[in-house]
Formats: structure tokens, sequence, C-alpha cells
């Protein structure tokens, strides 16, 4: 099969991806993946380290008879919700007769480093043994031990930030050059360079000791499993002849988001005969700062037939206002006026702007302009004020809520702090970390029963039967330890003490009769379980922290019931990031020999979350939406990412210097493109930058828009400043919004369950 690789460019959808799986179709009717002899070992995002491994000595066995020509396609996404599409498709087109493997390009060179492993432990001479990924928690906790006695009060003033952030700069800084091709050894030159006034070469010194440290233990973070795939398994000549013979075609969506070591990839690929198509928007970029270069995976056109397609396919705002739209924001002194699809909606205080949204949202759905699935609330940082109120509000009127990727620390979950909390009562010496509200809060999350009106109420009219996040009823769960016979219990019968805290009979407390047989029988199962878990733990029949907090999910928290999609992501990431946490203190035992209690890295371990440390979203990244039913609310980054599109956006806090300055971009990011100029970084590029990010995301949003977008503003932020951001010139050109007299929140909330 002869066929040149082809470059698909052009605006927000524009059907750059729809072309993509065409011609994916038309190679595949020309012969692409007919020979599939010898189909290569799939690998998929996920896999344990030991199937890898065996996977590798299977694709060893057919090494002699592979053939030269490959069978498979390897198929890139910018992020896991879009790959898990984007194969979906391409499997529907092709009836599945030409395998498929894909993944996002960090996911890719994870399985390769992890998959490939003992070339790297030849070529570098490190130890034998099974590397073990460091998730980012993991791997600020073990940065911090490591170099706390190097980060003096001296060089923390200098940096100017604290500890915390000072750490997560510098292991940013390790990613961000992996990710751009750069050594890690050129950082402090990049660092004294571009940014003055930072011990750069401590840093570099700091930055080569972790990668040492990590190595020697087999523990890789991201950076340095992106270093070593582009700078010794790629270059491989062995690695490259397996994976010419693997893959005869690469397709790659959205590579304005790529990083560049991303193109090293592709060029191999395409000098050992492999034929490309890849998309690229010159408006997207949404990554850029977080480690992608646009600019520089624009280059590869060079070697591609370039298509060039127009907005015509899915004609969106950005071919109605978007020039106009970035001439007033980026020009003071243009005047004009914006035409009707732009309206603003301005209030004085914050509270008046949710309330006021809310409400136009629902005389929208009401009087059926425009349905909840095809409206979008967006903002620069949506926090947890406006995810609240505007739930409550639009739950009220049966209208659901779904945020996109609620990103926020573990320990905000009440159920993951119930859970925390279990384990100072399982685990000696851990009676510091616990408290009686603590207690009392774990008693209500953990005495919670399947509504027993659930089934009833479901069934009535959805105005009052949903809850306010469009959760049925059925879902609901009732503590049978309300709050304060919880605070009462925790008060009279939880025992404080530094290495033993426990929980006493419910005959501790004076007046127990007052609390009840549900209250009281819910309390001893709870007192219950904690002492046979304790008394196992303490014969070592229990495995370990882990295998608590699965059975205490499983005799507390299921109940039987079908929990939440949030709520069950929720325990699966909680799940997840133990599990992690454990194998890394697995490894660093085993390589230091050391004998630690279990309590000590339990206590660690809570304190980590406690911190209010973000983890790694659960795998696999695909949710459960509801997008046919409810209402989108998302950052900017969120919803471009996810590449949605809405009739209806509604710009929340539009007049937020947010807009402009954004909280995506790493510090220093701009050092490590390969555009950089390698002069210093100054305040007036930062700006330009920022300029020029903005006007993409505008051009971005707009294309994501049909009919209309809505730019609320109020005059002051939730802390009472005065809000001046960059795009109040664009709410001044707009067109005011006509809306009824707004109702107070108790109006309207009265109003909804009203007959």
């Amino acid at each position: 099969m002869a066929a040149d690789s082809v470059w698909i460019v052009g605006p927000t959808r524009s059907g750059k991806t729809t072309y993509l799986v065409n011609q994916f179709k038309a190679w595949v009717q020309a012969g692409l993946g007919e020979n599939r002899d010898r189909p290569p070992v799939p690998m998929k995002e996920g896999r344990p380290v030991s199937e890898r491994l065996q996977q590798l000595m299977v694709e060893r066995s057919q090494r002699s008879q592979m053939q030269q020509t490959a069978s498979a396609i390897l198929v890139f996404a910018a992020t896991g919700d879009n790959r898990l599409e984007l194969v979906d498709r391409l499997t529907s087109v092709t009836q599945g007769e030409c395998p498929i493997q894909s993944a996002t390009p960090i996911g890719f060179f994870q399985d390769e480093v992890l998959l490939f492993w003992p070339l790297l432990v030849e070529q570098l001479q490190l130890k034998a043994q099974f590397p073990v990924r460091l998730r980012p928690e993991n791997e600020q906790e073990l940065a911090t031990r490591l170099w706390r006695s190097q980060l003096t009060p001296e060089v923390l003033q200098r940096s100017g930030v604290g500890e915390y952030r000072l750490v997560r700069r510098l292991l940013d800084w390790l990613q961000l050059a992996a990710l751009a091709g750069t050594a890690t050894e050129d950082i402090p030159g990049i660092v004294e360079v571009g940014l003055s006034g930072q011990d750069s070469a401590l840093f570099g010194e700091l930055l080569c000791q972790w990668r040492s440290w990590c190595l020697e233990r087999g523990l890789l973070t991201y950076g340095l499993l992106c270093e070593l795939y582009w700078r010794y398994l790629l270059p491989n000549p062995t690695y490259q002849q397996h994976l010419s013979r693997r893959y005869q075609a690469v397709l790659a969506d959205d590579v304005d988001n790529y990083p560049a070591i991303a193109r090293q990839l592709f060029e191999c690929l395409l000098d050992h005969g492999a034929v490309g198509a890849f998309t690229y928007n010159p408006s997207g970029g949404i990554r850029l700062g977080l480690g992608a270069d646009p600019q520089h995976l624009g280059d590869l056109a060079t070697r591609c037939r370039v298509m060039e397609l127009s907005a015509n396919v899915n004609p969106g705002l950005a071919n109605q206002v978007g020039l106009s739209v970035v001439e007033v924001v980026t020009d003071p002194l243009f005047l004009t006026q914006l035409p009707e699809a732009v309206q603003s909606l301005q209030t004085t205080s914050r509270a008046q702007l949710l309330r006021q949204t809310a409400q136009a949202i629902v005389e929208a759905v009401e009087s059926g302009q425009a349905q909840p699935h095809e409206i979008a609330v967006i903002g620069p940082g949506v926090d947890a004020i406006a995810r609240y109120t505007l739930r409550e509000i639009l739950g009220k009127h049966g209208i659901a809520v779904e945020s996109i990727n609620d990103q926020r620390p573990l320990a905000s979950s009440a159920m993951v702090r119930a859970l925390l909390t279990l384990l100072t009562l399982v685990y000696p010496n851990l009676g510091r970390l616990i408290n009686r509200d603590a207690v009392a809060e774990m008693l209500v999350v953990l005495s919670q029963t399947p509504h027993p009106e659930g089934q009833d109420s479901a069934s009535t009219n959805s105005k009052t039967s949903s809850h306010p996040t469009g959760t049925p009823k059925a879902n609901i769960l009732h503590p049978s330890i309300d709050p304060v016979r919880a605070g009462l219990l925790a008060d009279h019968c939880f025992e404080p003490h530094p290495d033993s805290p426990r929980l006493l009979p419910t005959t501790e407390f004076p007046r127990w009769d007052r609390l009840g047989y549900e209250a009281t029988k819910a309390y001893d199962e709870i007192v219950q379980w904690i002492e046979t878990q304790k008394l196992q733990q303490e014969q070592h029949l229990v495995p370990g922290a882990i295998a608590i907090l699965d059975r205490a999910m499983q005799k507390f928290l299921w109940n039987g019931s079908h929990l939440p999609f949030d709520q069950l992501a929720t325990l699966r990431e909680l799940m997840e990031t133990a599990q992690h946490y454990w194998e890394v203190d697995a490894r660093l035992r085993q390589s230091e020999n050391a004998d630690t209690p279990a309590s000590v890295t339990v206590s660690n371990f809570i304190q980590l979350l406690r911190g209010g440390t973000i983890t790694a979203d659960p795998y696999p990244v695909r949710t459960g939406r509801t997008a046919n039913q409810a209402v989108t609310l998302a950052t900017i980054f969120q919803y471009c990412s996810n590449r949605l599109s809405h009739r209806w956006q509604f710009w929340l806090d539009a007049g937020s210097p947010r807009w402009l300055t954004g909280s995506e971009t790493l510090f220093g990011a701009p050092l490590f493109l390969r555009s950089w100029s390698g002069t210093p970084w100054t305040e007036a590029d930062s700006m330009a930058a920022l300029e020029r990010r903005l006007q993409r995301i505008l051009l971005d949003l707009l294309g994501r828009a049909g009919d209309r977008v809505f730019l609320c503003h109020s005059d002051l932020a939730t802390n009472g400043q005065e809000q001046i951001g960059t795009l109040l010139s664009l709410v001044n050109a707009s067109v005011p919004m006509v809306t009824e007299p707004m109702a107070t929140e108790d109006a309207l909330m009265a109003s909804s369950t009203s007959p």
C-alpha cells in the first residue's frame, strides 16, 4: 500500500477528527493492516508491570517469526476520554477489521519504558528490579524528605515561595524538561539564563540527586519516564527495529496538545516507512504551559500533505463574532456593539450573579428556549460556592448539574475523612490524629443506610423527586446516627489516648436511653467491627490498611445500594491512591532494609491526604456522564480539553483577571519550549504570552458555542474586591440581557416546591 501522510489543520469543530476517521477508513479499504499473521503484543495503559514483562517474553519468543511488515495501527489522543471516543469511532467505521493500539502520549511513553525495561537496565547499568511508578502525591512527599536538609530558610527566602511550592516547582521543571527533550543536567543553565535570582546550581544538584535516588530504587516519576524514553529508549536501534515492525501507521488527534518529544516519535515512525495522519488546531493548545509545544509539533506539517478545513461544517459563534471579540479585548479603544448573540448579565455582588445566572438558566429551560444538555456554565475557576449555589437552585427546579472533572482534595469528601478516622481507631499510636469532631462525623457517615422511602418517592414528579445534583432519591442514604446523637456519642463514649484511642460502650453515656434503638444498634455495630479489625491486625491476620479500607467500604458504605458516580469515583480514587502508596512503601522498605511499623506508614498516609493533596483521577478516565439531561459546569481548561460544545454558554466571572492570567501554566514553562529565544524571560514576555493565550481561548470557546454566549459579571468578587479584568471591555460592548425581576434564593427554592 502506498499512501502519503496527511496533516489536517482547521479551527475548532471544523471536522478534523471526522476527516481523520474517514482517512483511516480509506486506508483500511486500500489494504492497510492486511498483514496480520503475527500481530504485535497488545499493550494497554494501566497494566501491571508483571504482565508487561510477561508480554515482552512472549514478544521475544515471536521475534524470529515476525514479518517485516507490521500490522497494528498506533492511535493517539490528547486525553483519556478523547482516546476512548476516538477508538470507538475508528472501530465502528472499519468493523474492527484492523488491530488498533491506543494511548495518550505520556501513557505510551510509560508503557514502552516499562515494557522494554530490560533494555534500559542493560544500557544504564541499573539494578534488575521491577520498576514502580510514582504518582505526583508520592513524588512530592519523597522529594521533600530527600531535599529538606538542603532547602534552608535562606534558599526558601531567595526563591520567594514556601517549601511545598519550591519542591513542586523543581519537580515540574524536571517533567517540563523531559517533555521538551531537554536533559536534566541542562536545567540549571536554562533557569540561570531565563530566571534571574534563582539558585540554579543548587536546584540542578537537587534534581540530579533526585533522579539518581529514584533510579537506584526503581521508582519512576512521569518526568523520569519521559526522559528515559526520548533520551535512551527511542534512539536505541533494537527498540527502533521493534517499533517499525509493530506499527505501519500512526493516527494522532489534537497534536497541538502534545509534548515536543512526541514529534521525535512520529518522525521515527515516518522514517521507518509508517504512514501518518495528524490533526492540528491553530487556536487550540489548551495544554500549552503544561508540557505541550504546539509550534514545534506544527512544524511536522512539512512532512505531510496538508489538508485545510474551514469551520463551515459546524459553524459556531467564532465565525460570526470571533474577530470582533478579539479586537474588543485586545484594543481598549476599539468601539463596537456586539451582536445579540453575545449578551451580558451584570450585578453588583457575586452572590447576586450566581442567583441570576441560575435564574436565567431556569427561565430558558422552562420556556423551552434551551434544554439542560444544551447549556454550559464555564469559568476560569469554578469554586465550591459557585458549584453549590448552582446545584442547589437548579436542582430545586429539577435541573441536574454535571461537573466536569471536579478535582478536589480527597480529604474534602466526608466518606474519605470517615475512613481515615476509622484507620486511627484500628492501628496503634495514631491517637494524635483523631479528635471528637472527626469521630462524630465518622459515626454519621458510617451509619448511613438506603432511604426507606427512596423507591416510592423516586416515581413522583421530577421536580420533587430529584436530588439537588440530579441524583434520584433512591440513591440518597439516611444516617442511622444523626449529627446530634453523633455529637453526644463523641462527647461521652470516645476515649482519647495518644496510643490507643477507642470507642466505649453506649452505657458510658448516663442518658444512653436518649439515643434510641436505631442509633444504638448502628453504633454498636461500628464499635464491634473496629474491635474485630483491631484484634485481627494485632494477630497479623489482616494483609494491611488497604484491606481494612476495602472491608469498611463493603460493610458501611456500599450497603447493597447503587452509589452515585461521583461517590464511587471518590472511593476508587482513594483505593488507587492507597495501593500506589503502599506499593512505593514496600519498595522503599526493600531498598533500604527498613522495618518501619505499619502504623507509621498509615500515619504518613493520613497526613498526606489531610494536607489537601489532590490525587490522580481513577482509571479508566471515562465518566458516567449525564450530558443528555444535565447542565454542564466546567472550568475553561476542562471544557476545552474534553472538546465539549453547547448551544448556550454562560461565561462566569467575566470580569475576573483570571481569564487572562489563568492557573494552568507551570512556573517557568515557556523556557522549555523549543521556540524559546534563550534570553531572560521578562514581564513583557509574560504579558504577551498571556494575551496570546487569551485570544486562543476566546476563539476556541466561541467555536464551541452554537447560538449564544452570556457574559456573567459582578462588580465585586467574593472577597469584595472590584473586578476589572481584561474581558470587562467585552462586557461593556455586549447587549444587556433582559431578565425577569430577580427573586431571592429562598423564593426561588420555595417556588420549586410549591404546587
